[in-house]
């Protein structure tokens, strides 16, 4: 009975881990958003390539388009991009947040 309870204990604590941490709002490990340079992108055709693009120059995780006459919230994360288009889906405005 005397090993079964040590083997059991063991046992446990092998399947013990450490806890998982939560991801926190607007945090994205290794994307914080950098607008700067992304002007050549107004004036383009706001489409998944150009998108992927202002994605990968402002090292953001999240990709927010902005099409005229749409809410958005007003939380900021560190994390998103965000692409203002007009009527005719041409970038006007870049901004982090």
């Amino acid at each position: 009975m005397r090993h079964f309870l040590l083997f059991a204990s063991v046992l446990m604590g092998a399947c013990s881990t450490a806890p998982a941490q939560s991801p926190i709002h607007g945090v994205t490990p290794g994307h914080k958003c950098d607008a700067a340079g992304t002007d050549r992108f107004v004036g383009q055709k706001g489409t998944s390539e150009t998108g992927a693009a202002i994605k990968k120059a402002t090292r953001a995780a999240v990709l927010r388009w902005a099409p005229p006459g749409i809410m958005l919230t007003m939380d900021f994360r560190e994390d998103r991009v965000t692409v203002w288009l007009d009527s005719a889906n041409a970038i006007t405005k870049i901004r982090c947040g």
